[in-house]
């Protein structure tokens, strides 16, 4: 019987690992279709007086979901509408050099580093940030502009210094970037409060008083990977480290309802698309904003977690509180989910220094709940199999006999 268990348990790391590298399998290809500028050069028209135009610039990173929904779901529309009443130039932001440009830009609009992301639309003299708040504002603006006459590109400096601006031949109609300031008589505003998205999954914000995480993150890999090899051998040997029942019994509830909130307060920040609140280490926004934050791109992975949760303590209580069959399969029950959440634990752990380039605080805090769980689970069934393998002893001796 143990044997039978114990093989079904050791093809749980492959099953899981074929789900989560179809799971995170996000559309590459539409990311890496990287909008041209739509400028329009017409050298006969270049003396003459322009019609109506409006002109607004578009700074979105590859690779950014927030950014693509605008510029494929909410761009053409308009640009149907007004045709060339509409010019939106797209200035891509690949580099933390662009980054900080674009903190750079944002502050002579009154916003603070935290507050600016991607995609980031100036038209006139507003800033428009996030999915949300361009397709609320956008159309509204372009039609206000187009009655007060139209309205130019903002003159920034920083405009010249990217590199997607450097690859386009100038025209007539691109903004000039000699400008040292906004005109005086113009006072930047910024329309509605929506938060944005996160600048750069891959680059954390510049805060010199934050630690990356990185190194706390890879720690704690390793020890999930400790702690994961410790529970195949416990089982493998049926010996492991004895845990006292009173102990497990408090601390197991207690961790579970611990990693339960985390993962309420995760998934409430990824379905509401609002800021997290990181502390000193990481930059979970930029975790939470990333293309791995859902599961086979629909699924929040806090909502994921929060289910893994509950599914936990319900093993956890009818395994306390009741006598049945399932009673006496909740030991094993309660490995195996804790198993499962390891070893997705382990998987997102590792993305976030190797493959997001930021660490999430609150990830982090799970993971190593988590750990601990599976970990608090060991013993309990390790005991467990070594009463049935004693009863099945004496019951073979009784029959002999």
């Amino acid at each position: 019987m143990k044997l039978k268990y114990l093989r079904a348990i050791l093809l749980i790391p492959f099953l899981l690992g074929i789900i989560l590298s179809t799971a995170f399998d996000t559309p590459v290809t539409k990311a890496q279709d990287k909008p041209t500028p739509t400028h329009k050069i017409c050298h006969i028209c270049d003396q003459m007086r322009l019609p109506t135009v409006v002109r607004a610039i578009l700074f979105w990173m590859n690779g950014c979901p927030h950014c693509h929904e605008v510029i494929d779901d909410v761009l053409p529309p308009l640009r149907q509408k007004y045709g060339d009443q509409l010019d939106i130039w797209m200035i891509e932001v690949s580099s933390m050099e662009d980054i900080q440009r674009l903190y750079e830009i944002g502050e002579r609009y009154g916003l603070k580093p935290e507050q600016i992301g991607v995609p980031f639309l100036i038209i006139g003299e507003h800033a428009l940030i996030g999915s949300r708040q361009i397709p609320d504002q956008l159309p509204q603006l372009i039609e206000r502009y187009i009655k007060l006459g139209g309205v130019d590109y903002p003159q920034i400096p920083q405009l010249a210094s990217f590199p997607s601006v450097q690859a386009v031949s100038p025209t007539a109609q691109q903004p000039a970037v000699q400008s040292a300031s906004i005109p005086e008589n113009i006072e930047p505003t910024v329309v509605a409060a929506v938060q944005p998205s996160v600048i750069e999954p891959s680059q954390p914000a510049p805060d010199k008083t934050k630690s990356s995480g990185f190194t706390l993150a890879i720690i704690i890999l390793i020890g999930m990977v400790g702690v994961l090899l410790y529970g195949i051998a416990a089982l493998v040997l049926n010996k492991a480290i004895v845990i006292p029942d009173r102990f497990n019994r408090v601390a197991f509830p207690i961790l579970c309802f611990i990693g339960l909130g985390v993962a309420l307060y995760l998934s409430y920040v990824e379905t509401q698309e609002v800021p997290a609140i990181c502390g000193p280490v990481g930059d979970c926004n930029a975790v939470q904003q990333s293309p791995y934050a859902k599961l086979f791109g629909v699924l929040p992975v806090g909502v994921l977690g929060a289910v893994g949760y509950v599914v936990i303590l319900f093993f956890w209580y009818w395994g306390q509180l009741r006598k049945d069959w399932l009673a006496q399969k909740a030991r094993l029950a309660l490995f195996v989910t804790t198993l499962f959440g390891l070893l997705f634990s382990i998987y997102l752990t590792y993305l976030e220094p190797f493959v997001i380039k930021a660490v999430c605080a609150w990830c982090l805090t799970s993971a190593v709940i988590m750990a601990a769980l599976y970990f608090l689970s060991i013993d309990p069934l390790v005991k467990q199999w070594q009463s049935e393998l004693e009863s099945e002893g004496l019951t073979f001796e009784t029959e002999e006999g």
